[in-house]
């Protein structure tokens, strides 16, 4: 659904939601090599009527659908609700089917912003510089001097200069965005998001039954299914996602043999699926699990572009496809693009702890600071330091 002339204005919280994507002006490191793995991607969700910031998302991929998903868990699990009319720009990734049957599923219109109408996204887009000039311009290794390409020399270059990781740069940026931008009085509104947002909450109400439970069937939904979206248990062998067969103890059932069940997948992590049995959602586990678990989806598509171009008559072949991909992951020889696509998962797991409420953490480039202590020249008394150790130790493990 398009806009027809202009863009509706919102009179409460949570009625009408802004989400876009930018690309940050900050080169990031590894956490573990310390190279330079480029410029992230920010994914914002904006509440239109109080400018707060309901979700942000960070990720080194392209805006796909799996940034859109993320976006829309982190709204449920900060908030518990989500805004009831989406506005969305026309990208491919906005028109995933995935996506707008999450938004389906819990009774959320989709809205895109007509071509070529720049004030139809000036919600996002103005948060998008007031991050940048704000946060991102100030931090080492930011981009903002490559607009002078010829200022640019070896000692000021950002990837030179880049220290940041994906981890740490979004534990700093969800602060910036819950805490800082949240309580600054915003020009439009002459009062903070947060004040803004609460006054709006104190007079249309909390709207209990708009409410969404932060649990793992909510988060099942906002994983992605086939085009299908169900598949055909097989006896002995389970459901096959994606030319790989996932197997649960469910499936010994024999009422379930040989039926279709509905199917999910995690995109960050192929080496599990979920099954739809008996009225409830049950966690499947891939053959091959061991060289499958912790692999995105992406990484599987690199890795199978990469295979196909090596055996042109993969099919013929009496191995097994999920055999011989799982071999290739596996295998020493490594591709450029397997250990780039690899180096980004890792960093992305960083964002997701810190999604459950971790820390990030500390890079193996840091070395910690040791402070000496002087003991010579002590003011405390002997007798005093001989009252300060305790007379037993309590072992508490061992070693």
């Amino acid at each position: 659904m398009a806009f027809a002339k202009r863009m509706p204005q919102a009179y409460r919280p949570f009625e009408i939601g802004h989400i876009d994507h930018t690309q940050l002006d900050v080169e990031l490191v590894c956490s573990r090599t310390g190279s330079n793995l480029g410029r992230p991607w920010a994914t914002f969700l904006v509440d239109a009527y109080s400018r707060r910031l309901l979700a942000v998302y960070l990720t080194f991929d392209s805006p796909s659908y799996r940034s859109c998903l993320m976006a829309l868990r982190i709204c449920v699990q900060r908030h518990a609700r989500l805004p009831q009319i989406v506005v969305v720009d026309n990208g491919a990734e906005f028109n995933s089917t995935y996506f707008e049957t999450l938004l389906a599923t819990f009774e959320c219109t989709k809205k895109q912003r007509p071509p070529a109408k720049a004030r139809f996204g000036s919600v996002c887009e103005r948060l998008f510089g007031t991050s940048n000039t704000q946060f991102v311009h100030n931090l080492v290794g930011n981009t903002q001097i490559t607009r002078n390409v010829r200022q640019v020399t070896k000692s000021v270059n950002p990837k030179n200069q880049a220290v940041w990781t994906l981890g740490s740069l979004y534990e700093y940026l969800c602060t910036w965005a819950y805490e800082v931008y949240d309580t600054d009085e915003h020009p439009a509104l002459f009062q903070s998001p947060r004040d803004g947002f609460a006054a709006g909450m104190a007079i249309s109400g909390n709207r209990v039954h708009r409410m969404i439970p932060y649990d793992e069937n909510f988060q099942i939904l906002t994983l992605p299914t086939t085009k299908s979206g169900k598949a055909k248990v097989q006896i002995g062998r389970g459901v096959k996602i994606n030319s790989i067969y996932y197997w649960s103890n469910s499936f010994r059932d024999p009422q379930i043999e040989n039926t279709s069940v509905q199917i999910r997948y995690d995109p960050f992590n192929i080496g599990i699926a979920y099954a739809f049995v008996r009225g409830q959602w049950v966690e499947c586990i891939s053959q091959y699990y061991a060289e499958f678990q912790g692999r995105s989806e992406k990484e599987l598509k690199l890795a199978s572009a990469e295979l196909r171009k090596r055996s042109s008559n993969h099919a013929r072949q009496s191995q097994s496809y999920a055999k011989k991909l799982a071999e290739f992951l596996a295998s020493v020889e490594e591709q450029e693009g397997l250990l780039e696509q690899r180096s980004y998962d890792a960093e992305a797991r960083e964002v997701f702890r810190i999604i459950d409420g971790g820390k990030a953490t500390t890079s193996r480039n840091e070395q910690t600071k040791i402070i000496p202590a002087n003991f010579e020249n002590t003011d405390t008394p002997a007798d005093q330091d001989e009252a300060l150790i305790p007379d037993t130790l309590v072992v508490y493990e061992e070693f």
